[in-house]
């Protein structure tokens, strides 16, 4: 299965050429496998908001991006088709916070898998959002 070096090889390479995956240039991979990924990001005045905070549509490509990545680390190795996302937002995170985005596999079935988010303050854990991901994998072939 991949391992939190594939997945920051898969930074590195997502976030060199032109194109929106550029705004995750400041994603650190902290650790990714087994359906896994924690990623940490220092906000910055690029992804802050007109009130000074993470942007709401950061913190959603957060959610999708750092999912995808855990989905990757499972057995099925796939990225998958978003289907379904949701975000509930609950604190904002100022340009400087440090904040841990911790990604779960929950379930990995034959044509979906379903992930959730959380993205938490790294001083004290408090949540900035919580976020939960559906997406389609195919079929497993009948090989």
């Amino acid at each position: 299965m991949p391992s939190t070096s594939l997945v920051r090889q898969l930074m590195q390479f997502m976030t060199k050429e032109r194109g929106f995956d550029t705004v995750m240039k400041g994603l650190r991979v902290v650790s990714a496998g087994n359906g896994n990924c924690v990623c940490e990001l220092t906000v910055t005045e690029d992804e802050q908001n007109r009130g000074g905070s993470l942007h709401g549509g950061m913190t959603a490509t957060l959610v999708d991006v750092v999912s995808t990545c855990a989905l990757m680390t499972t057995e099925r190795q796939v990225a998958g088709v978003s289907v379904d996302m949701n975000i509930t937002y609950m604190k904002g995170a100022k340009v400087g916070s440090e904040i841990v985005i911790d990604a779960k596999t929950l379930r990995c079935g034959s044509t979906l898998a379903f992930l959730s988010v959380d993205i938490t303050h790294k001083a004290d854990g408090t949540f900035v959002a919580q976020g939960r991901h559906t997406k389609f994998i195919g079929s497993k072939s009948s090989k």
